[in-house]
C-alpha cells in the first residue's frame, strides 16, 4: 500500500484508516515514506515492544527522516546505555517526585481556568493545554515556570518541523532551546542548586553508568524531556475535551462521580492513542509471525491500532469507563515504556477535576468540521464555549 500518515485529515479520520488496515492484515508493507512494515495487532505490537534486542530504538518513528533526525536520549538508546540513562532520570518522574509537584500543578491549573472562565470560551489546544504542559515540565526540572513564555513558541516550531514544517526553523528553535539550557548549566556551575529539586544540578554531579554525564548529554537530556511530554499532553487534552464536549452523558458521569476520573483517563489514553506508532529498526534478519524482516528494515508498531484491536477490547471504538481488560499500549510497553506516564496521568486528572468543578458544562463552539495533524495526532483546534 501507499498511505502517507504525515498529512492532515478530518478529525478522527486517521483512526478510521488505521482500523481498516488492521483488519486487512496483521502486518503490511507501506511505501510512504521510504518503505516500512506496519504491525497492527495488539499481541504482535506488544511482543515487538518487548523484544528490544531485535527491534532497536535507533529510529523511533517509521515516518521520520532517517538521514537527518533529532537525536534524543533515552529514546534513541538501546541496551545497557538505555538502562543506565533510565536509572538517572526515572526518579524524577516517579510517583513520589510527581506527588511533590501536585500542589503547584493544581495551583497553576486553577489559576489558568479562572483566567479563562469569564470569557465564556477558549480554544483548548491554544489557550490552555500547551501552556499548562510547558509550565509543569519546567517545574519538574526545577526551572522557573515563567520561562514557559520563551519555551512555548520554540517547542511549537520544533514539532511543526517533525510533521512537515520548515526544517531550518526547527533547527533554529532547537539551537535556541539548547542555548537556554547551556545558560542554565553555566549558572549551575557557579551557583549549584539543590540536587533533590534542581534537575540540572543533579545531572552535573551524578553518573550515567560508571562515567560522569557529559555537557552534551545534559543538554540532550533536558531537550528530550522538554519535548517528550509537551505535545502529547496538549494533544491528549484536546481529544479529551472534544469528547466531553460532544458526549454529555460521559461528562455528567464525571461531574457526578469525580472519583471515576482516574479510570476515565486510562480509557481516554487507550481510545485516543495520539502517539499512534512507535518506530523500530530491525537489527538482524528475523521473522515475525511468518513475515520475513531484514536487518535495516524499519517497523511501525501500531499503538493506536493495538489499542482499538477487537481481539483484545470489546467495543474498541467506544468510551467504556469500566472495562475489564485495561492493559492498553497508550504509553508503550517494555523497557522503553513512557518515562512520563505517571506525570501525564496526574496532570490530566488534575485538569479534569478542576475544570469540571469550575466549568462543568461546555460544548464545541463551532459546527464546522475539525481537522487533525498527521505524524503525531492532534486536533488543530478545539473551540469550546460555556455560559458565564
Amino acid at each position: 500500500m501507499d498511505i502517507d500518515f504525515r498529512v492532515e485529515r478530518p478529525a478522527f479520520g486517521t483512526y478510521e484508516v488505521l482500523n481498516e488496515l488492521r483488519e486487512q492484515a496483521p502486518i503490511l508493507w507501506n511505501e510512504t515514506p521510504n518503505g516500512f512494515w506496519m504491525v497492527t495487532h495488539y499481541d504482535d505490537v506488544k511482543e515487538a515492544l518487548q523484544t528490544p534486542e531485535v527491534f532497536s530504538n535507533r529510529f523511533t518513528s517509521a515516518l521520520g527522516d532517517r538521514d537527518n533526525h533529532l537525536y534524543l536520549i533515552p529514546q534513541n538508546l538501546d541496551g545497557r546505555a538505555h538502562v543506565d540513562c533510565r536509572h538517572v532520570v526515572n526518579p524524577w518522574f516517579s510517583p513520589s517526585s510527581v506527588k511533590r509537584l501536585e500542589p503547584l500543578a493544581r495551583e497553576r491549573c486553577i489559576a489558568m481556568i479562572d483566567a479563562l472562565r469569564p470569557a465564556g470560551g477558549c480554544d483548548m489546544t491554544v489557550d490552555f493545554a500547551m501552556s499548562y504542559a510547558t509550565e509543569m515540565f519546567l517545574a519538574i526540572l526545577g526551572l522557573p515556570v515563567e520561562d514557559g513564555a520563551f519555551m512555548l513558541p520554540r517547542v511549537e516550531t520544533i514539532f511543526a518541523g517533525f510533521f512537515g514544517g520548515d526544517p531550518v526553523a526547527q533547527a533554529t528553535a532547537a539551537e535556541e532551546i539548547k542555548g537556554y539550557f547551556e545558560a542554565v548549566v553555566d549558572d549551575r556551575q557557579q551557583h549549584p542548586g539543590d540536587i533533590t529539586t534542581d534537575f540540572v544540578s543533579f545531572l552535573m554531579q551524578t553518573k550515567m553508568g560508571s562515567e560522569p554525564i557529559t555537557r552534551d548529554e545534559i543538554l540532550t537530556l533536558c531537550m528530550t524531556i522538554m519535548l517528550a511530554g509537551l505535545d502529547t499532553t496538549r494533544s491528549m487534552l484536546g481529544y479529551i475535551f472534544h469528547h466531553l464536549a460532544t458526549h454529555d452523558a460521559d461528562r455528567q458521569l464525571l461531574i457526578d462521580h469525580p472519583e471515576r476520573i482516574h479510570a476515565a483517563i486510562e480509557e481516554f489514553v487507550r481510545l485516543y492513542a495520539l502517539v499512534f506508532q512507535d518506530g523500530r529498526y530491525v537489527t538482524q534478519d528475523t521473522e515475525l509471525h511468518g513475515c520475513p524482516l531484514k536487518a535495516g528494515d524499519i517497523v511501525w508498531l501500531g499503538l493506536a491500532q493495538a489499542n482499538r484491536d477487537p481481539r483484545r477490547f470489546e467495543n474498541p471504538d467506544q468510551f467504556v469507563i469500566d472495562r475489564t481488560f485495561t492493559k492498553h499500549l497508550g504509553f508503550g510497553a517494555g523497557a522503553h515504556r513512557c518515562l512520563g506516564a505517571h506525570l501525564a496521568r496526574v496532570e490530566l486528572i488534575i485538569v479534569l477535576e478542576e475544570w469540571l468543578t469550575r466549568i462543568p458544562h461546555f460544548q464545541l463552539a463551532t459546527d464546522e468540521s475539525l481537522t487533525e495533524r498527521g505524524g503525531q495526532l492532534m486536533l488543530n483546534t478545539v473551540p469550546l464555549h460555556w455560559e458565564t
